[in-house]
């Protein structure tokens, strides 16, 4: 499967992405298809005692919302879990806080709250009354290692079927 993003990105100007998601790389626990992830996101989201496990070699981020891993790399037989990570996985079953843009801190509630209080009905506009996508360091905060713009665009078209 394959998402196409075209978009001003937090982290650049205009960009056209493409979110890829292996069909081969299935999680160890739940085998629902993982998001490959570079090293450099996995070292700077573990905990700082278990970096020494990432090494040089990318790993998968488990997209199962029920499933208690977060990253995982087969080959090396290493996978992380929710209590592993530093932050929230956005997507994962019982997140706290939701994050929807991790550079900013700003979370899936306050896009939506811009959206039914504010009056706001696009990217442009949530930027401007939250500040989200301001701090662009995606590949080491946001958990895929990407631009949060979907993420984002997902909590505004939440907001937006609630009014």
């Amino acid at each position: 499967m394959t998402n196409k993003i075209s978009s001003k990105c937090c982290c650049g100007s205009t960009i056209e992405s493409t979110c890829k998601i292996e069909e081969n790389n299935l999680c160890p626990i739940c085998k629902t298809t993982g998001a490959k992830v570079k090293n450099i996101t996995v070292k700077h989201l573990v905990l700082e005692t278990l970096t020494k496990l990432v090494g040089d070699t990318d790993f998968y981020l488990c997209m199962d919302e029920e499933c208690n891993v977060v990253y995982y790399n087969t080959e090396l037989g290493v996978r992380f879990n929710k209590e592993q990570v530093k932050v929230p996985i956005w997507f994962k079953k019982d997140a706290t806080p939701k994050y929807a843009c991790y550079c900013s801190k700003i979370t899936e509630e306050q896009v939506i709250n811009a959206v039914i209080k504010d009056g706001a009905r696009n990217i442009k506009d949530v930027i401007n009354l939250t500040g989200a996508m301001k701090n662009a360091q995606c590949q080491k905060n946001n958990p895929l290692g990407k631009c949060c713009h979907q993420i984002i665009q997902d909590a505004i078209d939440k907001g937006l079927a609630m009014k």
